[in-house]
């Protein structure tokens, strides 16, 4: 058994949240699998954080568009980037450095938010692009899921617009050929909300 400090003894927590009802998909259902510990945590993202063997610890919570969760004693806690291991591994820090002895967490995403990439000009149907529920998503990956390049879309200036979590927005003009032929170390893994243009060459 878990020894909470104690000074914790004396606070009271709120109720559990209910459990999520399995068998859903990536609209807003949950879901019965099991992501993989690399899945990198998306802001609406639905956890399940269990805390073994400490029930009054356990939460059901949604992610912040901060990328935020509020948990008991600890607080806020700033998952941003995190996976789902990286994520265990901050809460497990959290709560071992002043209220429990050797703390063991679990966290399973419920609910995956729905992340997007608009994918625009000369591709075979231009439009917004979904992510694979557990998976990134990288620019040619989303190009392809856009019909592929048009026989007129310039490759080597595809147009990549980015909007950082500080509000400031970055472009970035990148070699699709380099990419295609493995001249790239550089994956280009998007994140949600990022515009992908394909120009027209100029013949």
């Amino acid at each position: 058994m878990r020894i909470i400090r104690p000074l914790i003894l004396a606070l009271a927590f709120g109720a559990l949240s209910g459990w999520a009802q399995n068998g859903g998909d990536s609209s807003g259902e949950s879901l019965d699998s099991v992501l993989t510990e690399d899945y990198v945590l998306q802001p609406l993202d639905l956890l399940q954080i269990r805390v073994f063997q400490e029930p009054e610890m356990d939460r059901d919570v949604r992610m912040s568009r901060e990328a935020t969760v509020m948990m008991p004693l600890i607080g806020l806690v700033e998952l941003r980037g995190k996976t789902i291991r990286q994520a265990e591994e901050t809460v497990t820090e959290l709560y071992d450095r002043d209220y429990l002895v050797n703390p063991q967490i679990n966290i399973t995403v419920l609910e995956y938010a729905r992340r997007t990439v608009s994918v625009l000009g000369s591709v075979g149907t231009p439009g917004e692009i979904e992510f694979p529920q557990e998976e990134g998503l990288t620019l040619l990956e989303a190009i392809s899921r856009a019909g592929g390049f048009t026989r007129l879309g310039d490759r080597r200036k595809v147009r990549l617009t980015r909007r950082l979590p500080s509000g400031e927005v970055r472009n970035y003009v990148i070699n699709a050929d380099d990419l295609i032929e493995g001249d790239s170390a550089e994956k280009w893994l998007l994140e949600t909300g990022d515009l992908i243009f394909v120009p027209e060459r100029i013949i």
